[in-house]
């Protein structure tokens, strides 16, 4: 692809954006689980596992995170803090690829314990000194009970650099507001500008062949390097062209 210029590829995101940042997008993608669901503490619970599961095939994905909201009776918040030992050990079945029952178990036992001490998964993601240190600020708060170490690998952390993709992925969805309906908006700490993007191999490639970065790796440093890029076209709202850099990468094999 020619090299466009600064104001030839913000036009072409932009329109990209405009494609896919849409009520369409919803229906095949995991965002699809907390959009069934009003209520702000379902639709972290189920954003939040729906983003922890996000990897492998999309049906895939969606269908076993509706298994799990349909074990919760499809209210998930309720649910989490009324269980008890039985209610949690139904989840032992459950398995998403190295996601296991025992992962699933302790997710589920540790959310009643978060939600029992704030009525916002924001509170332990929030960190004055920015998304990253807030990712890694929540995994801490996260595994502050006795766990399987394997199940540590479940919750990314970019201080070890991780790209933290489903996290980022996960923070967008709870922070990001504007008027096409994909996106929830319902964190207020936060600001779009605070984000990163959502790094894969699609969003990475994408990037790459647009010049947003050098990097071969797919690694925190890559994710700074192509959120600050991308800054340079909207330094409010740069994620946004997640939907761009996705969209291009998944539908049309950019």
């Amino acid at each position: 692809m020619t090299a466009l210029s600064k104001e030839e590829l913000k036009h072409f995101l932009n329109e990209k954006v405009y494609e896919y940042n849409r009520p369409s997008f919803i229906e095949l993608d995991p965002i699809s689980i907390p959009h069934l669901f009003s209520k702000r503490q379902d639709i972290e619970i189920s954003g939040f596992l729906a983003a922890t599961i996000a990897w492998g095939q999309r049906k895939t994905i969606i269908n076993n995170v509706k298994r799990l909201v349909e074990w919760m009776d499809m209210a998930p918040h309720d649910f989490i803090i009324n269980s008890n030992t039985n209610d949690i050990k139904k989840f032992s079945k459950f398995v998403h690829r190295t996601f296991n029952g025992d992962d699933c178990m302790y997710f589920i036992f540790r959310l009643k314990q978060l939600y029992q001490k704030s009525n916002s998964l924001e509170s332990y993601f929030y960190h004055t000194d920015g998304v990253k240190n807030g990712i890694s600020q929540f995994k801490d708060y996260f595994f502050e009970s006795s766990h399987l170490k394997r199940t540590e690998k479940h919750v990314s952390n970019p201080a070890k650099g991780s790209s933290a993709k489903r996290l980022n992925m996960y923070l967008r969805w709870m922070v990001r507001q504007d008027n096409a309906g994909v996106d929830f908006g319902i964190w207020q700490k936060f600001k779009p500008s605070h984000l990163f993007i959502p790094l894969d191999v699609h969003t990475g490639n994408v990037g790459r062949k647009l010049g947003l970065t050098n990097r071969k790796q797919n690694d925190w440093q890559t994710v700074e390097e192509i959120t600050n890029a991308l800054k340079k076209l909207d330094p409010v709202d740069p994620v946004k062209y997640d939907f761009a850099l996705f969209g291009l990468g998944i539908f049309e094999n950019f």
